[in-house]
């Protein structure tokens, strides 16, 4: 298949430091052998050079400069450097990326047709080899009425397996992240599961009662939200790494699609829980998402599906 390059933003490192280090840190952790391209704003307090994770650098204009001015870059860079993946991480340079993202993967693609990239914004190409997935804003409602709960959701998969992922919340300040094998992070500190065993003691987490019961779905939600210690209805992307962190035990959520799922269920797993559909599989399209912190995983799918005694 030959070396893989990816790409990737925020490299400062003095007073309020951006991500792009962190990123690169669970990239190499996935896979040591891919190519990290540091794309930097500047040179200045800047930790673009930290050579034993960086294989080069490239300038890329600031925000300040549009669309047109990235855009135009990206071609001198792509023309050195065959990047197969562009990770963004600041939340300012996001709108630029999303509206050049179509010139983006064309030029990929045209370089690397294996490469495929999954996404709320344009669909999905998918690739049996390696995908970016990649949701841009989970939590799109909260966002426009001023709800601090949204984050942009990334996660690499391979066939399928999520090698990595991150979950990054900037109105909360935080950020979780995983890569296979290496545990799960909020922020810069290890997050783990509960221990609790029992339903009667948990907390369960739901995206909102009136869809569920509307809609049929989970014959069971309402006896398991009766079965548990306390329920709270945060929905999105914010419950399910609650419980990955161990503030909860069980979060439900429906009508879901793989970019809503796949950066969720390795940040789940490698904080020692589980994640699966209502039928229990392990499938980034199965359109629904159980968390737990797998102690209780299946007497949670028993009672959702009406089935426990």
């Amino acid at each position: 298949m030959g070396e893989r390059w990816i790409g990737v933003t925020g490299f400062y490192t003095t007073d309020n430091p951006h991500p792009g280090l962190a990123v690169v840190r669970a990239l190499r952790a996935a896979d040591p052998s891919w190519r990290i391209l540091a794309l930097a704003w500047d040179a200045w307090g800047t930790g673009a050079f930290a050579r034993d994770l960086i294989d080069g650098v490239a300038l890329v204009p600031y925000p300040a400069a549009g669309p047109a001015a990235l855009l135009a870059r990206f071609r001198t860079i792509l023309a050195r450097c065959p990047l197969d993946v562009v990770v963004p991480t600041i939340d300012a340079e996001l709108p630029h990326y999303l509206a050049i993202e179509r010139e983006l993967r064309t030029m990929a693609q045209s370089r690397h047709p294996s490469l495929g990239l999954i996404g709320e914004e344009y669909g999905a190409t998918a690739s049996a080899a390696v995908n970016l997935i990649v949701d841009p804003i989970d939590g799109t409602a909260n966002f426009a009425r001023g709800i601090p709960i949204f984050a942009t959701l990334l996660a690499i998969q391979s066939g399928d397996d999520m090698l990595a992922g991150v979950v990054s919340a900037p109105a909360l300040a935080t950020r979780w992240r995983a890569a296979k094998g290496c545990g799960a992070l909020r922020n810069d500190k290890p997050i783990r599961v509960s221990r609790i065993d029992r339903l009667a003691e948990a907390q369960v987490f739901h995206g909102g009662v009136a869809g569920v019961e509307r809609n049929a779905e989970i014959p069971g939600f309402m006896d398991l939200l009766r079965a548990s210690k306390r329920q709270r209805g945060f929905g999105d992307f914010y419950q399910h790494v609650l419980v990955a962190e161990g503030a909860g035990e069980i979060a439900i959520d429906i009508g879901l699609a793989p970019w809503d799922i796949a950066a969720l269920v390795i940040v789940l797993e490698e904080a020692g829980g589980r994640a699966s559909s209502l039928d229990g599989r392990r499938d980034i399209h199965g359109r629904s998402l159980v968390a737990s912190n797998g102690a209780l995983h299946e007497q949670a799918l028993a009672v959702l599906a009406g089935t426990s005694r």
